[in-house]
């Protein structure tokens, strides 16, 4: 393991448990998703969750950022080891790299700064009653009982060098001097409770003060209703799903069907804590937390205002809107724009055809005279399309036709560009079609930095498999030949739905990591010879068109027994983000 990945692996409290087995052999609740639990999710998988701003998503893994990638505004920070650092997320980006460099406090550092969190106990090290000492306080202070949860509890036990977090919280009933105790509110991913915000706030008699018992391991046994974390921790089968991480990993959130009590539930089978809905941010890969939002007010400032009326004064800064407000600074991408296209209308075989503007990230790719494949727009001067599509050898014969849909009657809209160069993937299985997939540079104006293609839209590039499900329904689009062969002039488009599975439709030769299926229950709907290249593409809950399909391959057009085939983009983002860059085509974990 490299350093830098084990240092990364701390911020989730994963350290070098990440490698062990990440479910016992006993039988999970079915609210568990068993088959996704063998790929040994973390909070670090940026296949099922959004990097921090000082990370990256390299090959579906969150790694370290370089700080001098970070963006250059924001708030200056000490760390622990005396240095200051531009911002927080140049910080925190050195930590990744370096453990010795947590946060201590926002500003400049003066060399008289100390955080401390300790435990008051008669039961050893790992167990008692939290108390903090602030930066800017001369006395320890307790922890409200109130505020206090295993999310704070796990930065805690993390701040107190128990790698695994928190066995479990508790409150403690104990007579105090002062009516007074620290409010602490943590995201979870803290390294140290330094990070979270306080404030302050008067001691309840119902409540008590924030306890902790720490996890060690020894005072655990694993059973048939337990759920072993990816991590190696154990925690209660109960507690899994529930949108609390209660492993520190995360890794009990990540795979499942649905969501235990008032948690939400995201398409892509993660549970998030009911006040993260409407709060403003995207928490969702797949977006959904954040829809119907309006006029319903954000839950977790609401109750951040309840919380308020009983705080006195917040004490450290916000580390959480700050990290909010470095998201900012992320690219902002115009892709895949919600168009007016009714979402009903008939097959590719034989359907209505589509009108300028419906689909505007489809290209025709033109070969002399005959337009043989489809391609899909995806910003810059880059077409994505299939690998059976093109040769190299011919690239001087090919052309990119935009905004172009019916070569009968061609429109005045239609922009003609030439190609510079062809990608055709490396690993490129022409018997298999393994890795169907090519990208094509178009051609820039002699005058011109970038291609401007003015009626064209470039559609999403999809940067993980979770993001669409089996029976989302998506749609494709081309110039195929008809049922019977018949030649088409006019582009056409269908709605098909995602198919699971596809391996008992075509044994031996359907590979699940590289390849889609989709079609319809009656084949009505379907890709047929011609539609090669182009666009398979579906809506996420924000109505933003991602293309998560390339049409590849299938047999008898039109059959429901032979759904078509596509390649699954989601597979290739770090392929085609090496060619185009990053910054082109991800708003997200980069």
């Amino acid at each position: 393991m490299k350093p830098a990945h084990a240092v990364l692996l701390l911020l989730c409290f994963c350290l070098s448990f990440c490698e062990s087995t990440s479910t016992s052999d006993t039988s999970q609740e079915d609210l568990v998703e068993k088959k996704c639990l063998t790929e040994k999710h973390t909070c670090l998988s940026c296949n099922k969750v959004f990097c921090q701003p000082w990370q990256k998503c390299i090959d579906g893994t969150c790694v370290c950022k370089l700080p001098y990638q970070c963006p250059k505004n924001g708030t200056r920070v000490c760390s622990v080891n005396g240095k200051s650092y531009p911002t927080y997320c140049q910080q925190k980006s050195f930590e990744c790299l370096r453990p010795e460099a947590k946060f201590l406090k926002t500003g400049t550092c003066t060399g008289e700064e100390e955080f401390s969190v300790s435990l008051e106990s008669e039961k050893g090290h790992s167990e008692g009653i939290v108390e903090v000492k602030l930066v800017d306080q001369d006395q320890k202070m307790f922890v409200c009982g109130k505020s206090w949860s295993i999310t704070q509890a796990n930065v805690a036990c993390l701040d107190l060098g128990f790698p695994l977090g928190a066995l479990d919280t508790q409150s403690r009933d104990r007579h105090i001097n002062s009516t007074e105790c620290l409010h602490v509110h943590c995201r979870g991913f803290e390294t140290t409770l330094a990070e979270c915000t306080f404030t302050k706030g008067l001691t309840s008699s119902s409540k008590g003060l924030a306890g902790v018992v720490c996890y060690t391991g020894s005072e655990v046994s694993p059973t048939n209703n337990s759920f072993q974390c990816v991590n190696g921790k154990h925690i209660p089968q109960k507690k899994a799903c529930d949108g609390v991480n209660d492993c520190g990993d995360q890794s009990d959130e990540l795979c499942c069907k649905e969501c235990r009590g008032e948690s939400f539930f995201c398409k892509s089978g993660v549970c998030i804590p009911k006040q993260y809905k409407c709060n403003g941010e995207v928490d969702c890969i797949t977006g959904e937390d954040e829809i119907g939002c309006e006029g319903t007010g954000h839950p977790e400032i609401k109750g951040d205002l309840r919380m308020a009326q009983e705080e006195t004064e917040m004490l450290t800064a916000d580390m959480d809107a700050e990290r909010k407000w470095i998201k900012s600074f992320f690219p902002k991408l115009s892709c895949g724009v919600k168009n007016s296209m009714h979402i009903r209308r008939k097959r590719v075989i034989g359907g209505k055809s589509a009108k300028v503007g419906d689909l505007p990230w489809q290209v025709a790719i033109k070969e002399g005279e005959k337009i043989n494949c489809g391609g899909i727009y995806i910003g810059g001067c880059w077409i994505l399309t299939a690998a059976h599509c093109v040769r190299i050898s011919r690239i001087h014969r090919y052309q990119i036709w935009t905004s172009f849909t019916d070569l009968l009657r061609p429109d005045s809209q239609i922009a003609v560009q030439l190609v510079n160069q062809i990608i055709i993937h490396d690993k490129y299985n022409g018997a298999t079609y393994q890795n169907d997939i090519a990208l094509i540079e178009m051609k820039k104006h002699p005058r011109r930095k970038e291609c401007v293609l003015p009626h064209s839209v470039p559609a999403c590039v999809p940067w993980s498999p979770y993001l669409f499900q089996p029976n989302d329904k998506c749609i494709v689009s081309g110039w195929g030949r008809e049922k019977d062969n018949q030649k088409v002039y006019s582009l056409k488009w269908g709605e098909v739905h995602l198919i699971a599975n596809c391996s008992k439709f075509y044994p031996d030769r359907y590979f699940e990591k590289e390849m889609e299926c989709a079609g319809t229950d009656d084949g009505s709907i379907d890709a047929c010879k011609g539609d090669s290249g182009g666009p398979l593409v579906c809506k996420d809950a924000n109505n933003v068109t991602y293309v998560w399909g390339v049409v590849s391959w299938g047999e008898n057009c039109g059959n429901s027994e032979f759904p078509g085939v596509y390649t699954k983009v989601a597979n290739y983002f770090d392929w085609i983000s090496l060619h185009v860059g990053r910054s082109r085509i991800s708003q997200h974990n980069v």
